[in-house]
């Protein structure tokens, strides 16, 4: 049997990789910090490793600890990382340094495993023209809009410049499903009847339910298709006024409908960013914030994706947000 170890295990994304890794017959070693929750993961079969990736030496010990109890890692798939950070350096130290730390690790201990799968994201390359309204393509220069795509796409051209390593790269949309906070909030919001909107230009959203990305995930390991980047998506188009009906529809609810111009967003955001600043802290809404709502071109090629792997999600955003939203009701979130 094969084994295969997840990082970034106990969070949103990396908590259904473990689940979908255990349905698939793996072995499963579940790559937490000493801190982390295990509150998702409490199936006897999984097994824990704790790692700190601040400093390569760090993450040579714990290797070598593995490889001294003969444990040795068929597939990875480095999930760690932030989306969210209080400074802005804190971005790039997770996100890209320590990413370059387990590399430079595993090479040294002679723990490279048969394929090193990348969760990074479409905030890498940031949205499409909206001018076009062309989707973003793989052939395309990345310009990503905020620090969380930078610090990615920072990460992806150090993997992308080592020579014989086995690395993949996919790059989701918005991830949603069960458990995960950011799009809850919006959820959230319609529950209790207001339907927001930033800006008078229309924008079209993409999406990947949580189920789909880390099925496609495991197809990927089990393919032949190494050093290879895509991006991530349910291969539609979403109006953020279809994402808000689908929300209400499945809610029962009705909503008082508003919008917020976007120099007021930007007032607020670049106001509170220059506050926090003083702190060494970042706001929720900042300017970087500001670049994403304000973006109105989310579009994405997907077709790489069927061409490669076969992959056709099994969720829309109907089917994907019906069976979320009765997740967070069961939990009592709404």
């Amino acid at each position: 049997m094969k084994n295969v170890l997840i990082t970034g295990a106990s969070g949103f994304i990396g908590s259904f990789l473990v689940e979908e890794g255990m349905k698939n017959g793996f072995t499963v070693y579940a790559g937490i910090r000493k801190s982390s929750s295990r509150g998702y993961l409490t199936d006897s079969r999984i097994r824990f490793i704790e790692f700190d990736f601040s400093t390569r030496e760090k993450v040579v010990e714990t290797l070598t600890e593995c490889k001294k109890n003969n444990i040795r890692f068929s597939y990875i798939i480095h999930n760690a990382g932030l989306t969210k950070a209080r400074k802005k350096e804190d971005f790039f130290n997770v996100n890209c340094r320590n990413t370059i730390h387990f590399i430079e690790a595993l090479i040294e201990t002679e723990m490279v495993p048969e394929k090193f799968i990348f969760v990074s994201s479409l905030a890498a390359f940031g949205p499409g023209n909206p001018e076009t309204g062309e989707p973003v393509r793989l052939s395309d220069e990345p310009k990503p809009i905020e620090l969380y795509g930078k610090s990615k796409l920072e990460a992806e051209k150090y993997i992308t410049s080592l020579k014989d390593f086995p690395w993949l790269i996919f790059r989701p949309t918005g991830v949603y499903g069960p458990r995960e906070k950011d799009y809850f909030i919006f959820f959230q919001t319609i529950n209790r009847g207001m339907e927001p909107y930033i800006g008078f230009k229309k924008q079209v959203l993409t999406f990947i339910y949580v189920r789909d990305l880390v099925r496609l995930i495991f197809i990927a390991i089990s393919s032949n298709h190494v050093n290879k980047a895509y991006f991530v998506s349910d291969g539609k188009e979403y109006p953020s006024e279809l994402f808000a009906a689908i929300t209400k529809k499945a809610l029962g609810k009705k909503t008082f409908r508003f919008t917020v111009p976007l120099f007021i967003v930007k007032t607020i955001a670049t106001v509170g960013e220059n506050l926090a600043g003083l702190w060494g802290a970042m706001p929720t809404l900042n300017s970087d914030k500001y670049n994403v709502l304000s973006s109105t071109n989310w579009r994405c090629e997907s077709e790489p994706l069927y061409r490669d792997f076969g992959f056709q999600a099994e969720y829309d955003l109907e089917k994907g947000v019906s069976e979320v939203l009765a997740w967070y009701k069961r939990e009592k979130w709404l």
